[in-house]
């Protein structure tokens, strides 16, 4: 498994698909799961009409699920969105909740909490 310093994704490591509402930190975590050597992709199921697009569009080993509140979304993005906007991607993203591997709350956590949740679950996942 490749550690922080490591130039790219082992080989053997799983794929890993992230998803949550704009302003979980979705972007955040991939990038910081790609530089400990995992190779994660932030997918924008929030945005689709297609429950499953999440599958088909990178057939994960690992679904990973980034919960946040309209409140921590909304200040996060400076997002100018109303809460039923924030409602509709909670329902596009229904299947994928229900099919993760890992759901993280990401409300009161910083980036560097969130990729330690993470990243022992991922260390759990492979023993």
């Amino acid at each position: 498994m490749g550690r922080p310093g490591d130039t790219g994704p082992s080989p053997s490591s799983p794929h890993i698909a992230i998803v949550g509402p704009c302003g979980a930190g979705k972007t955040t975590l991939a990038e910081g799961l790609r530089a400990a050597g995992y190779r994660a992709h932030q997918i924008a199921q929030e945005h689709s009409y297609v429950p499953e697009m999440w599958a088909r569009i990178t057939q994960p080993d690992v679904l990973i699920y980034l919960e946040a509140s309209f409140e921590a979304c909304t200040q996060r993005k400076q997002l100018d969105w109303l809460p039923r906007e924030y409602d509709q991607q909670l329902r596009r993203l229904a299947h994928a909740r229900t099919h993760c591997d890992l759901k993280i709350p990401t409300d009161d956590l910083t980036p560097d909490e969130i990729l330690a949740r993470a990243l022992r679950f991922l260390e759990s996942f492979q023993t």
